[in-house]
């Protein structure tokens, strides 16, 4: 029979969430709660739905510093199948943060996105946002039949270390103006100024 939960903790000289209508549902196999107060002492849980491993719940924290949060825990694998009676074109899975970033980390594991076709896309305006960031610390690897760069303003590739541009069949380079500049340049400069060219992209 399921009885009123009083609880009345101090946790570091503070007073901890406490409520005196916390009722919870259970046997061995799992328990659903309704007021739980987490083991903090901080935060307390309108809907706690728990399996027989305590590190598998579903929390829907009411307060304390976890305010309309909502926990999803588990210790193996978390499965979202859905859309089987759509079609291609329709949206099916939709997660929206209205504000706030949405963070997805495998901490020991490969991140895979796979699909027909993979679209990212950034709509932030100013020079500070509407950007695609992508940051490895060994290789970035790109395999295609086709890669198109379509740069509005302009591009770069720098490294400090070896480049290499290979074309086995034909390659074309077109400009209304194309400057060579070596490192001879710092001894002596061109009639174009590549001693100045020298100077800048040794900086950086």
């Amino acid at each position: 029979m399921a009885t009123p939960q009083n609880s009345s903790n101090t946790k570091m000289g503070k007073t901890a969430e406490q409520n005196y209508s916390a009722i919870r549902y259970g046997n061995e196999h799992g328990s659903i709660s309704f007021g739980h107060i987490h083991k903090d002492g901080a935060t307390t849980s309108s809907i706690l739905l728990q399996g027989f491993d305590g590190r598998h719940h579903i929390s829907l924290d009411k307060n304390g510093e976890r305010v309309g949060s909502t926990q999803i825990t588990g210790p193996s694998r978390l499965s979202i199948k859905h859309g089987e009676d759509m079609k291609e074109p329709e949206d099916c899975i939709f997660i929206n943060a209205v504000n706030g970033n949405i963070d997805i980390i495998a901490s020991n594991g490969k991140l895979r996105l796979q699909g027909t076709d993979i679209e990212l896309v950034a709509v932030g305006e100013g020079g500070s946002k509407g950007n695609i960031r992508l940051t490895a610390s060994e290789t970035a690897e790109i395999k295609a039949n086709k890669v198109v760069v379509d740069a509005k303003v302009g591009y770069r590739l720098a490294t400090p270390g070896l480049a290499e541009i290979i074309s086995n069949s034909q390659m074309t380079i077109y400009s209304s103006l194309i400057r060579g500049v070596t490192d001879a340049c710092a001894k002596k400069d061109s009639k174009v100024g590549g001693k100045r060219l020298v100077e800048q992209y040794n900086r950086t």
